[in-house]
């Protein structure tokens, strides 16, 4: 991983351990760790497809005390994504390929000691457990995994997207999953939905895309 990527994974992380989680995360088996382990997993285990190019494991179990999954399990959703952004960046870097979808599980080992772990990294084609499909960036770096489901964008606290913005209303819009991609479709929002600057009422999202609800704006990333 280049040392830009490396420092933006820790600049996220350390926003995501703010707060209520700070204290844990101050000693003790850090997340930088596991991501450095991906990274030299993923190159250690490169290999050729059958036309030649280069391809790298994108199933990787993480095996964790039950210390460190009990610590880590209070933000997993978001760790896992971060793990997964590494993944893929470090094997940009190297120009390597998947089969398909990256995926980062993590499991409870009840052998291993406080701080310690392994990684078990496999090949593995179509659905992965541990993946996800895609996710949006915030303007604050944080990322919000979506999945199979749904998700509204709004600001009621039951939305899969909460944003706390007074021009947001309350169902502002939805992700709908369509075949390879989501399709963003505005719930008649007081304030419209725009994607590229441009207002929409629905809009097939390509990797990339700029989202705006509100003061809000958000990237839409797939994987």
């Amino acid at each position: 991983m280049s040392v830009v990527v490396l420092r933006n994974f820790e600049d996220r992380l350390e926003r995501l351990v703010e707060g209520a989680f700070a204290r844990a995360f101050r000693s003790g088996l850090q997340p930088v760790e596991i991501a450095r382990r991906l990274e030299r997993d993923l190159d250690t285990g490169r290999t050729l497809d059958a036309k030649g190019h280069p391809i790298g494991p994108n199933r990787f179990v993480v095996h964790l005390s039950s210390p460190d999954f009990e610590k880590f399990g209070q933000i997993q959703d978001s760790l896992r994504l971060e793990f997964i952004a590494a993944v893929r960046e470090h094997a940009q870097d190297r120009g390597l390929l998947f089969l398909g979808r990256v995926g980062v599980l993590l499991v409870e080992d009840e052998q291993l000691r406080t701080g310690r772990f392994r990684i078990d990294a496999s090949f593995a084609d179509g659905e992965v457990e541990g993946s996800v499909p895609a996710y949006l960036e915030v303007d604050d770096g944080q990322r919000i995994s979506l999945g199979a489901q749904v998700a509204v964008i709004g600001r009621s606290p039951e939305s899969g997207v909460f944003l706390d913005d007074p021009n947001v209303s309350r169902h502002h819009a939805e992700l709908r999953p369509d075949g390879d991609s989501y399709v963003l479709v505005d719930l008649a929002s007081t304030n419209g939905t725009w994607v590229n600057g441009v207002v929409i009422r629905e809009h097939r999202l390509s990797s990339g895309d700029m989202i705006g609800v509100g003061q809000q704006s958000m990237t839409f990333h797939l994987l």
